[in-house]
């Protein structure tokens, strides 16, 4: 038998988005190359640009993210961009929102795996933890359309808080079609960020949803009692 197949080797962006928890994502990218492929959460073929599609792709995120934030990541999947801005930035809290068992039983064991204290993992849909969770910030990666994603996003987002779809080359055109709904839910700013032009990595393209200031929480417009909020206490590893 030959040896147990690995992610390829760090590139340089890498090891600039990384930096001191460059070993730490290794370790991550290692997973998601063997026992990610044999549970079916990213394709065999994926493993070969793990870094430059996937990692490094997701981590740039961390740039439009305030030092101490909380985020829930909708869909997590196999924990993209979920883990890896909890790799990058390990002074912020993420909780991932997946709905599928075999996908939350193999996140709650990499997060055990790579020693992720400031991670959480729910197994449910984000219309289900309306008033349970609440963050600033909410994140998606290739989950769903975006007027399914506001939707979604706005119980689960504080005042102001922001949702950051991460979208692919029609993402403009999406943010421009989604203008009415977008009007009818009063919301007053949205915009396209382009990240890494110019790298192995980018452009990634990130949607920005802005919940309006008085918008209801959710259908009964409070969260319900034991609600958590984005106070807690931070840990690094």
């Amino acid at each position: 038998m030959g040896a147990p197949r690995r992610a390829p080797e760090p590139p340089p962006q890498a090891r600039e988005v990384f930096g001191s928890r460059l070993t730490l994502a290794a370790e991550y990218a290692d997973l998601l190359a063997t026992t990610g492929i044999e549970h079916g959460l990213i394709g065999p073929r994926e493993a070969e640009r793990l870094w430059d599609r996937h990692l490094v792709n997701c981590a740039v995120l961390g740039e439009l993210l305030d030092q101490g934030s909380s985020v829930i990541d909708l869909g997590s999947g196999a924990g993209l961009p979920g883990i890896v801005l909890a790799i990058a930035r390990p002074d912020l809290w993420v909780d991932l929102v997946e709905p599928l068992l075999r996908r939350t039983t193999w996140l709650e064991r990499t997060t055990a795996d790579l020693g992720l204290p400031n991670v959480r993992v729910h197994r449910g849909r984000a219309e289900e933890l309306a008033g349970v969770l609440s963050a600033p910030v909410v994140t998606a990666r290739a989950v769903a359309s975006l007027d399914k994603l506001v939707g979604w996003s706005v119980p689960l987002l504080e005042e102001g808080g922001r949702l950051l779809a991460l979208k692919g080359e029609a993402a403009e055109r999406e943010l421009e079609e989604a203008a009415p709904m977008l009007r009818r839910r009063r919301v007053e700013t949205s915009r396209l960020h382009v990240l890494a032009e110019g790298t192995p990595a980018g452009p990634v393209r990130v949607v920005e949803v802005v919940r309006p200031v008085g918008a209801p929480a959710s259908r009964s417009g409070a969260p319900r009692s034991g609600a958590r909020r984005s106070g807690r206490r931070r840990q690094t590893r």
